[in-house]
């Protein structure tokens, strides 16, 4: 079935979800908000005024300063009609009042922090059902997903890695995603903290998927369940390992390093669009 919303994965800039606001005015003000590009284009496909966003701060430390990050810059967009759900475990996802608002807003926000958050407190209730159906069968609904809340989005996601400077097999620590996006394997940070060893080996062990690397403050939408727009001012790296001619992967033992034959790479700036199905970006 193709879904008839979109979806909105953000790279993300400072890993708001893990570490306080900074006291630094300049620091704390790229929190405040760095994102005003992508929230715009957020706010812009949704109905306009009288916009009702869900921000859920599942996947950090600190709930409250972050929605406040984020109600300040749809704030600054006229945008006031924004509501929190912190939700930290599937009894508060299935309470009668969180299923309600999800049933009642226009879209909902995932931000960063631990991305097992999110699958912890999501998986197998009856919001993300709910979050799933809207998602497939409204044209106006969006989800959107900041850092760990992007790689969330995923059917597989990434956990977490390895630092090491060769790309051997056993750096990447895979799992199981909200399956929003069955597609793709996105990761985030992507150039700023050189994550391309980690989707590499994604992609080695699930070669069907495509990866998807995300800079910071720079984001995909996706409409179709297909078509990916970059948005933001940043560039997206797409990993396509569906014409591998060598993956060496399953032959390997952990420490060894791998070798792939045939991995294409492209690279979208703002405004080009890649369709998944056909491989190509749109000129």
């Amino acid at each position: 079935m193709v879904p008839k919303g979109k979806i909105v994965a953000i790279g993300g800039n400072e890993d708001k979800g893990s570490i306080p606001l900074p006291s630094n005015a300049d620091q704390a003000q790229r929190i405040l908000f760095f994102e005003q590009g992508i929230l715009k284009r957020i706010h812009d496909e949704l109905y306009g005024i009288g916009t009702r966003i869900e921000v859920i701060t599942t996947a950090t430390s600190i709930p409250d300063e972050l929605f406040q990050a984020y109600l300040h810059g749809f704030t600054l967009l006229g945008c006031d009609n924004v509501g929190h759900l912190k939700i930290p475990s599937r009894e508060n996802a299935d309470s009668p009042e969180t299923l309600q608002r999800l049933q009642k807003t226009d879209a909902v926000i995932f931000t960063g922090g631990d991305q097992l958050k999110i699958t912890a407190a999501f998986d197998q209730t009856q919001a993300l059902k709910l979050i799933t159906h809207r998602y497939h069968h409204e044209e106006k609904f969006l989800i959107a997903g900041t850092s760990a809340g992007a790689m969330a989005l995923c059917s597989t996601m990434i956990q977490g890695s390895y630092e090491t400077t060769p790309l051997v097999k056993g750096i990447v620590s895979l799992g199981k995603g909200l399956n929003l996006l069955p597609h793709v394997i996105i990761d985030t940070h992507f150039v700023n903290r050189r994550r391309i060893p980690r989707l590499i080996e994604a992609i080695a062990i699930h070669p069907q998927l495509v990866g998807i690397g995300l800079g910071e403050d720079t984001g995909i939408l996706i409409s179709k369940g297909n078509e990916i727009e970059t948005i933001g001012s940043g560039l997206v790296v797409i990993l396509d390992g569906r014409e591998l001619q060598e993956n060496n992967f399953e032959q390997l033992k952990i420490g060894e390093p791998l070798c792939l034959e045939h991995l294409i790479m492209h690279v979208l700036p703002k405004g080009r669009s890649y369709f998944i199905d056909k491989a190509e970006i749109n000129n």
